[in-house]
């Protein structure tokens, strides 16, 4: 890597999950990661080892919900660095459930609507006219495959991650040739925190449609780790499910990019994954 060195990168979500490993992957390539978690214990834990292997890397407790806390702490960031030259809203939860399920699922979907999408907007308007002012910046959007369709036991989140790519669009229509937009779409990645938010994991097979029964039987090999080896083999046609590394690696190669070059709207899948849409 070239053009992550020496930059300021925020980073939502910072502490755990594709956050963690997109802050751990930039302090390597020689970038300054700023995990932004609102488990600022786990944000200071991760930035303190990251600097103590000769990494520098700062850790902020930060609640992506709350406007003038994201604010405030890019105006420190700023004040402390100089300029901040990318913004990565990586912060979310997937509370999916199904309309039927609205009495225990709402309070969560009220909270899936305030990270998954004001958050993204309290990170843009953060950092915004600090990146018109130093004449450039870079701004990355945590989308989903679950934005690409209204998809049964997801309405929520899907419309949220629907939502984050129409901002993201406006924004760079909005921005041309001052800042870089980039949406990225990953599919289901087992492994991260986004489960543990899940309040009815049969939604989950809809996102396969009729592969359903097929990514039921796939999971539970996974559980058990019983999936055939091809399918946990990422140089074999049959992979079956990106990881958090992997999918923190292509988000850092979309920041290694020169400041012109715009890669506006990626997708990241497993080539043998059981998601249709």
């Amino acid at each position: 890597m070239s053009h992550p060195d020496g930059k300021i990168v925020l980073v939502t979500g910072g502490a755990s999950g594709f956050g963690r490993e997109i802050t751990t992957q930039l302090a390597h390539g020689g970038a300054t990661p700023v995990a932004l978690d609102i488990n600022a214990a786990g944000a200071e834990e991760l930035a303190a080892s990251l600097t103590a292997a000769g990494h520098p890397a700062r850790g902020v407790g930060l609640d992506v919900r709350d406007r003038q806390a994201f604010a405030d702490v890019v105006d420190q960031v700023v004040a402390d660095y100089g300029r901040v030259d990318v913004l990565v809203n990586n912060a979310g939860i997937m509370p999916l459930a199904h309309f039927s399920d609205h009495k225990r699922a709402a309070d969560a979907w009220d909270r899936c609507i305030d990270i998954n999408l004001k958050g993204v907007l309290h990170g843009i308007y953060a950092v915004h006219d600090h990146m018109l002012r130093q004449g450039g910046g870079h701004i990355l959007n945590l989308s989903s495959v679950y934005g690409n369709a209204g998809i049964a036991g997801a309405a929520v989140y899907g419309a949220t991650k629907a939502a984050v790519a129409t901002v993201s669009n406006a924004l760079r229509v909005e921005s041309q040739g001052r800042i870089k937009v980039t949406i990225v779409r990953p599919s289901g990645v087992l492994g991260t925190n986004l489960f543990t938010e899940i309040l009815d994991f049969n939604a989950v097979a809809a996102l396969a449609a009729h592969r359903g029964p097929v990514l039921q039987e796939h999971i539970q090999q996974f559980a058990g780790g019983t999936l055939p080896t091809e399918m946990s083999d990422p140089h074999n046609a049959r992979y079956w499910s990106l990881t958090a590394p992997q999918v923190a690696a292509e988000i850092v190669r979309l920041i290694d990019q020169p400041l012109g070059v715009a890669i506006t709207d990626v997708t990241l899948r497993a080539t043998g994954e059981d998601y249709v849409f």
